[in-house]
């Protein structure tokens, strides 16, 4: 059983979340559990989301579908530079949205969302899907969001795929 604490206001709070979720994740070889729970932990260990999930790359439909998540329910499918989500996978690197209104091309999956982070996750050069987190309030997410979890994506990643 998992006891997660929210320290996010702690300096700490990304290395400690990092160790958390590489702890969790050891030894266990199953992708779709190790994501599902990735998510929840992220879920609830960070203040003000509405949704935190991933969306993995399906290669014979060339597109993001959907995959462990918590929050409401959501898009399926994301083509490649639609929405925040298709838009960094394609460009390989994160984006930060303080305001998905003035995205061009946001897809509004949940109505509820206003700000959004999104992770590219990469093993040897291969984008295999992205890391979504969405809040209800404008501006949530800050640099060192940004910065921790790009950390931590790289490291899970290669325990991931």
């Amino acid at each position: 059983m998992y006891d997660i604490e929210s320290k996010y206001e702690s300096e700490s709070f990304y290395e400690d979340l990092h160790a958390e979720l590489v702890a969790m994740i050891l030894g266990e070889k199953n992708q779709i559990a190790n994501l599902a729970n990735i998510s929840s932990w992220i879920y609830h260990a960070m203040p003000d989301l509405n949704w935190c999930g991933f969306y993995l790359w399906n290669k014979e439909d060339s597109e993001l579908v959907l995959g462990p998540f918590q929050g409401r329910p959501a898009c399926i499918r994301i083509k490649p530079l639609k929405g925040v989500c298709g838009t960094a996978y394609s460009l390989g690197k994160s984006l930060l949205v303080d305001d998905v209104n003035d995205f061009a091309g946001h897809i509004a999956c949940d109505s509820a969302s206003v700000s959004e982070l999104v992770i590219p996750m990469k093993k040897d050069n291969f984008i295999f899907g992205v890391l979504d987190l969405d809040s209800p309030i404008k501006g949530r997410f800050t640099e060192r969001d940004e910065k921790g979890l790009n950390k931590i994506m790289d490291v899970l990643s290669r325990h991931l795929f």
